[in-house]
């Protein structure tokens, strides 16, 4: 008998086909080693539902609710193609995805304040028009999100607005962070060796310990305040072209 998810069930070691996920209520579901391959859960409500090592290949979200989801060791990408993730027009406030292979994902017109993202990989994914903030009222708005230790090598993260938020240890290593605000961002032990990053604001931002070799201060849109250790000195002044000596 094929497994039908509802509401509140619990799934276990389960192969999810011929289920339509769209418009499907699963609020607080329990997914537990599933493979659940080629979904399209448009309108779907999965808020606070949770998935731990589930495999969920070539899985769309559209107008989908997933506000307080958790996934854990769930892999988005097929064996055997480049076809991740893609989550278009959902919500995604206060989701959590922890040791997540999360390559060549594609967030589009995504709600993400308080999105939590550890130890993933993000190889190749792609943000755009992504909104990390809450309105907080009288044209006040905060900027909320944690990115820790993973990696976005190749990642279109141009003209995304993550100020104040924490990203120490993730590694961003070519990159495009054209345009992007990282004002106040906590990149401590962060990897931006080749990332594209004009036009981006880095003003208060803590990159003690990170890789900045080839980081051109000169093209960054904001930089005051910027924190880094007297060892960083050396790699940020040569690639502005200044010979910096001992003595």
């Amino acid at each position: 008998m094929t497994a039908v998810p509802a509401a509140g069930s619990v799934l276990q070691g389960e192969t999810i086909a011929d289920f339509e996920w769209a418009d499907a209520d699963l609020a607080e579901a329990v997914f537990i080693d599933c493979l659940i391959d080629g979904a399209q859960m448009s309108g779907a409500v999965l808020e606070g539902a949770r998935f731990q090592r589930c495999r969920i290949p070539r899985c769309r979200l559209a107008r989908a609710d997933l506000r307080e989801a958790t996934f854990e060791d769930c892999v988005f990408t097929g064996s055997t193609d480049h076809i991740g993730l893609a989550v278009a027009d959902s919500r995604l406030e206060m989701a959590r995805f922890v040791r997540c292979d999360l390559s060549f994902a594609t967030f589009d017109g995504a709600e993400l304040h308080g999105l939590t993202l550890e130890d993933c990989n993000l190889r190749g994914a792609r943000f755009r028009k992504v909104d990390f903030t809450r309105n907080l009222g009288r044209r006040r708005s905060a900027a909320s999100a944690t990115l820790r230790r993973c990696n976005f090598h190749l990642a279109d993260l141009a003209e995304i607005r993550l100020p104040g938020c924490d990203l120490a240890g993730s590694r961003f290593r070519e990159a495009d962070l054209t345009g992007a605000d990282l004002e106040g961002a906590d990149l401590r032990g962060s990897d931006l060796f080749g990332a594209l990053t004009t036009e981006a604001k880095m003003a208060g931002a803590d990159l003690r310990g990170a890789e900045v070799s080839g980081l051109d201060l000169m093209a960054l849109a904001s930089r005051a305040g910027l924190m880094v250790t007297l060892d960083q000195q050396y790699a940020l002044l040569t690639a502005l072209g200044v010979d910096v000596r001992l003595d």
